[in-house]
């Protein structure tokens, strides 16, 4: 009966001490790009400046962005938001999902939503929905013949994790390589 009681006591108080060990971490500010350059043996000074080519759309000039995988995103968005962050990826279509939704609101007058390819399915072409990424409308007009499949880079910063999922509206974007279109038979 008294080993029981002793088993009890130090179940309890290991789950104590881990769940408050737990809090802690989370509670912590970290900085991705410092991270980032710290696991890569690079100095913390040297930031990564955003290219702005001619083919670019730009919509204003932040002048860091964390070079990231979409999918890291999707799993850690409370860790980029109020980032800037960019990324290369296959172009799907365009969409209005995700506007006019009032706790993270972009205006289906102004934007249009962007949405890309899940990298880790190559099998089928399957939209990475769950990153909910906005373009303005006149920016996006001028890229209207991209085909589903097209490489391309997008600049821009997560300015909500409503719903759990990362809200990015676009800074610039520009298309890598284009892809051949499908006919439909």
């Amino acid at each position: 009966m008294n080993k029981i009681k002793i088993i009890i006591s130090l179940v309890i108080v290991s789950l104590v001490l881990g769940i408050n060990g737990f809090t802690n971490a989370q509670g912590r500010d970290t900085d991705p790009l410092k991270t980032i350059n710290r696991i890569n043996g690079t100095p913390s000074t040297a930031a990564a400046t955003a290219v702005k080519p001619k083919t670019s759309v730009q919509t204003s000039t932040p002048s860091n962005y964390l070079s990231v995988s979409p999918l890291s995103v999707v799993q850690q968005p409370k860790f980029y938001l109020g980032k800037n962050i960019k990324f290369t990826a296959k172009f799907d279509k365009f969409s209005n999902l995700g506007l006019d939704y009032k706790p993270a609101f972009r205006s289906s007058e102004k934007y249009i939503s962007l949405l890309i390819q899940r990298p880790d399915v190559t099998s089928n072409d399957i939209p990475l929905s769950e990153l909910k990424i906005f373009v303005e409308r006149e920016s996006a007009e001028k890229y209207i013949d991209l085909n589903a499949g097209d490489e391309i880079e997008v600049s821009g910063h997560i300015f909500s994790v409503a719903l759990g999922d990362p809200w990015m509206t676009v800074d610039e974007f520009k298309v890598i390589k284009t892809a051949p279109a499908k006919i439909i038979k």
